[in-house]
């Protein structure tokens, strides 16, 4: 495996997404910003989207998908405070609401997303990230093309995180305070697939391989899980890093790097990286899908 530094002197980066030029784009979350990694030019905001932008995923209509957490992480205020939301951003940068609440439930602190085979966005709602008092019940919602939304599921204190959409369009997630990785069955049930031993490999995002797998990461642990769609252990991909979100691109697998555990708490320090690792193993290809 070779993990090359594509952009450093980031402040917090998470949620990537690969655009169909071969760009990244991926949020800044206490920048309050998206920005976007250029092959052979580097790293540019794209919008400011006020509040804490804590994930991007590309849709169908060319547009950029955020979701928006208001700005409020630990200690950390945004200078613009915002109501928890669906962002679209379009390709010149225009930044819009697309929903601030699903079927009448006002959204808290939307955490990150995914487009499934149904065409509906995916994303979780985990609330307040206090890892102490752990204040919020978790949600997993959806949003359908004609801006209808629900509840899918509704989660204890659990602070559902990352969140992907497998080839059968179940839907599987992280939880970051017990360190599981649950998937929502065709009959609404709910399976624990795994759960991390090592109280630092917090989880926190996570892609989807070609064969299934799942590649989960991991806060203050090194790297990467990977787990099978069984959910049994397929070991460890050290990058040297914070790994706060990846995603997929053929063979390329591609890291947003915290750099320290200050960014939990919601620390100014540029000192996040965007990295590439290549592997043997192709991704899943990522479903999209347009709002409105």
């Amino acid at each position: 495996m070779r993990v090359e530094r594509l952009a450093e002197g980031l402040v917090w980066p998470e949620g990537p997404a690969v655009l169909d030029d071969g760009r990244v784009a991926f949020v800044e979350t206490y920048r309050s910003q998206v920005s976007l990694w250029t092959p052979g030019e580097g790293v540019r905001r794209l919008a400011h989207t006020g509040g804490g932008p804590n994930a991007v995923c590309l849709g169908s209509d060319g547009c950029l998908y955020v979701t928006q957490n208001g700005g409020v992480v630990g200690d950390w205020r945004a200078d613009e405070v915002l109501p928890g939301q669906i962002q679209r951003i379009s390709p010149d940068g225009t930044v819009e609401t697309v929903a601030t609440e699903v079927g009448g439930v006002p959204l808290r602190m939307p955490n990150d997303l995914a487009f499934g085979p149904d065409g509906r966005l995916y994303f979780t709602d985990p609330g307040l990230w206090n890892l102490e008092t752990r204040p919020d019940r978790g949600r997993i919602c959806a949003l359908a093309a004609d801006g209808s939304g629900e509840v899918v599921a509704e989660l204890e204190a659990v602070y559902p995180n990352g969140i992907v959409v497998e080839a059968d369009g179940s839907l599987v997630w992280v939880e970051s305070y017990t360190r599981r990785v649950c998937r929502l069955r065709a009959d609404g049930s709910i399976q624990q697939l795994a759960e991390f031993a090592d109280p630092r490999a917090i989880p926190d995002g996570l892609a989807v391989a070609g064969d299934g797998s799942l590649y989960v990461a991991v806060l203050f642990a090194g790297g990467l899980r990977i787990v099978g769609s069984d959910g049994s252990d397929g070991g460890r991909l050290d990058v040297g890093a914070v790994p706060s979100n990846c995603t997929f691109a053929g063979t390329s697998l591609y890291v947003t790097d915290g750099g320290s555990e200050l960014g939990t708490r919601g620390s100014l320090a540029p000192v996040g990286a965007l990295l590439r690792a290549e592997l043997d193993t192709p991704g899943l290809p990522l479903f999209r899908g347009r709002i409105g």
